[in-house]
C-alpha cells in the first residue's frame, strides 16, 4: 500500500521527538512526498529550527534520515492529476492539491493531521492515531 505524507507530518517529525518521527524512521516502506511541497518546505527551515531547538547540523542530520524514508514524487509525474485534485479540494484548501494528486497517481492513502481534508470522499485520509491503527492491522 502506498502512503503519501502531508507536510504537517514531516514538519512534526522534524520539530520534536515524537511518535510521528518514530513511525517515519521505523516504517519498512518509503512514504511518497510531492516534490513541489518539498521545495516549499525548505522555506520553513528557520521556523523549524527555532521550534525544534535543533542546531543546523542536527537539523540536516535528522532531515537526511527522514528523507531516506521518503520517495520524492516529481511534479511532472503528478501533473495530469492537478485538475482533478483541484476539483476535489475546491471547498477545502487548494494548497493541498499536490498531496491529493500524488494519492490519485499512485493509488495512495494520505497520512495527514489536517482535519479539513476529511471533508472529501475521493482519498482515504488517516490522521496519526488512525495511521498507528492501520500499521497495527498490517502486522
Amino acid at each position: 500500500m502506498n502512503i503519501t505524507i502531508d507536510s504537517n507530518i514531516l514538519f512534526s517529525a522534524l520539530i520534536k521527538e515524537s511518535i510521528t518521527r518514530k513511525i517515519i524512521l521505523n516504517y519498512p516502506n518509503k512514504f511518497l512526498f510531492p516534490e513541489f511541497v518539498f521545495q516549499e518546505f525548505l522555506k520553513y527551515k528557520d521556523l523549524i529550527l527555532k521550534k525544534s531547538k535543533l542546531s543546523p547540523k542536527e537539523f540536516y542530520f535528522l532531515l537526511n534520515h527522514l528523507l531516506k524514508k521518503v520517495k520524492i514524487i516529481r511534479n511532472v509525474d503528478i501533473s495530469m492529476y492537478k485538475e482533478e485534485s483541484l476539483k476535489i479540494l475546491k471547498n477545502i484548501d487548494l494548497k493541498d492539491a499536490p498531496f491529493i494528486a500524488t494519492c490519485l497517481r499512485y493509488n495512495s492513502i494520505l497520512w495527514s493531521d489536517d482535519k479539513a481534508l476529511k471533508n472529501q470522499n475521493k482519498i482515504i485520509i488517516l490522521n496519526t492515531k488512525e495511521f498507528i491503527e492501520f500499521i497495527k492491522n498490517q502486522c
